[in-house]
């Protein structure tokens, strides 16, 4: 079932938007991955499951330009890309939201979401530029405004918000700059319960504008509530991938446990 699936979502996504073929990545003498694959495609949203260790931060570090791969090929848009850092992933709209965020606790919100590529005004001429406060504040207050994010003020302090108003911020940020590919590890991870349907609300919003995410995630909730498809890695390597219409959170529990037998319902399944 799982195979019959994959061939068919194939057929019908048409061609994909970002593609790796035959990753490996060598840390020294260990092996993190192993022959991983990948198919993205335009507006989708693709779950990526695993057991601790089982490759997933260390794939979307590749894809995201951190890690560069020892062997196998990258495409994004039907050309083969190599990335010697992030910056050259993001130059072609690939970006990547990290657990831990990385936003900047005394910034506020407006300078969060351009920190490092701030607008900026010409003065003297256009002999000078400087950073430019008062569009930035303008330009951040009609991004969240597209993006259904509400917060107090731009101008309020990342430090005062809460985990999901900071991982909205963050993702905000990500989404800037002609995203096309947002990258997400476990994006609810560190929320509370109120806060998780917010930011799977937000991720959905991001589907509907066109833009293709991947999420990293342990909660099947979470999977099942916002990705078109999922694909599961054990021990560095591809294992199982289906649409979500076809596959059950036990056979996804399964697969990240190193099952493809349909097993019975477990204590993760009962989750709500």
């Amino acid at each position: 079932m799982t195979e019959t699936a994959t061939e068919s979502s194939r057929e019908t996504a048409g061609e994909p938007l970002l593609e790796a073929r035959g990753i490996y990545k060598y840390f020294g003498a260990v092996t993190a991955l192993r022959d991983v694959s990948l198919k993205l495609y335009p507006g989708e949203v693709l779950g990526v499951v695993g057991d601790n260790g089982a490759g997933k931060s260390t794939f979307m570090k590749v894809l995201s330009g951190l890690h560069s791969p020892s062997e196998g090929t990258l495409i994004f848009e039907g050309k083969p890309v190599h990335f010697s850092s992030p910056r050259d992933s993001r130059e072609l709209g690939i970006e990547m939201v990290y657990q831990d965020l990385a936003l900047a606790g005394n910034m506020n919100i407006a300078e969060n979401i351009y920190l490092g590529r701030e607008p900026r005004r010409k003065v003297l001429g256009g002999l000078l530029t400087l950073s430019d406060h008062k569009t930035g504040l303008r330009m951040a207050q009609e991004h969240l405004d597209n993006l259904k994010i509400h917060v107090k003020s731009v101008e309020q302090n990342v430090e005062e918000l809460s985990g999901g108003q900071r991982q909205a911020v963050a993702i905000a940020r990500s989404t800037a700059f002609r995203a096309k590919v947002v990258i997400m590890d476990e994006p609810t991870a560190a929320l509370a319960v109120k806060e998780v349907g917010k930011v799977l609300d937000l991720i959905s919003g991001l589907k509907e504008r066109g833009i293709s995410v991947v999420i990293i995630s342990h909660r099947m909730d979470d999977i099942f509530y916002v990705c078109d498809r999922v694909m599961a890695l054990y021990h560095g390597s591809n294992f199982a991938e289906a649409r979500l219409e076809d596959a059950s959170r036990s056979e996804v529990i399964g697969w990240i446990m190193g099952s493809k037998e349909h097993i019975g319902t477990v204590a993760h399944d009962r989750v709500q």
